[in-house]
C-alpha cells in the first residue's frame, strides 16, 4: 500500500521544521533564579535536557532549556519553552501528553494553535525508538512541576 498523496512532502516539511527548531531555538540557556528546574536524561541515546521555569501564581511565565542530543529532543525542548509560557501547569502537562500521543500514533484529539504546532512530532511515529527523544523535555517539565530534580525517559 502506498502513502497518500502529499505524505512525503508533509514528512519533509515536518523534518525541516524540527531541524530549524533544534538549530535555532529561541529560548536556549539557563534561567537564573528559576522557580522550578529538572534535568531529563535518555540513557539509550545520550540525550539530556534541563528545563528551567518561572511560575507566577497559577501560570508559567518563563521557560528556558539547556541540553544536548538529537534534533528531535532539542526541537521538542525548544517548542516546549515557547508553548508553555502563559499556561497553567495542568495545561502544560496536557501539551506533553499531546506530544506523546502524536509521537506514538500521529493522532491528535483536538484542534488548537498549540496542537497544530506540535503536529511536527507526528513523523516520530515512523521511528518508535525516537518517541523517548520527543518526550524527554516534557518528562523534565513534569518533574520540575512536581519538584523532582531529575528524571529519565525510561
Amino acid at each position: 500500500m502506498s502513502a497518500p498523496a502529499g505524505f512525503d512532502e508533509l514528512q519533509d516539511l515536518y523534518s525541516k521544521v524540527l531541524r530549524d527548531l533544534a538549530r535555532n531555538p529561541a529560548h536556549r540557556g539557563r534561567l537564573e533564579n528559576a522557580t522550578a528546574t529538572a534535568r531529563g536524561d535518555n540513557p539509550m541515546c545520550g540525550d539530556r535536557v534541563e528545563i528551567f521555569i518561572n511560575l507566577d501564581g497559577p501560570r508559567i511565565t518563563e521557560a528556558m532549556f539547556t541540553g544536548r542530543g538529537c534534533e528531535i529532543s532539542q526541537a521538542s525542548a525548544a517548542l516546549l519553552t515557547e508553548l508553555v509560557r502563559g499556561k497553567s501547569p495542568a495545561e502544560a502537562r496536557a501539551l506533553g501528553q499531546a506530544v506523546a500521543r502524536l509521537a506514538r500514533s500521529g493522532e491528535r484529539d483536538e484542534t488548537s494553535e498549540d496542537l497544530a504546532r506540535l503536529s511536527v512530532f507526528s513523523v516520530v511515529k515512523n521511528f518508535p525508538s525516537r518517541v523517548k527523544c520527543a518526550t524527554l523535555a516534557w518528562h523534565a517539565l513534569d518533574a520540575a512541576l512536581a519538584g523532582v530534580k531529575e528524571t529519565s525517559s525510561e
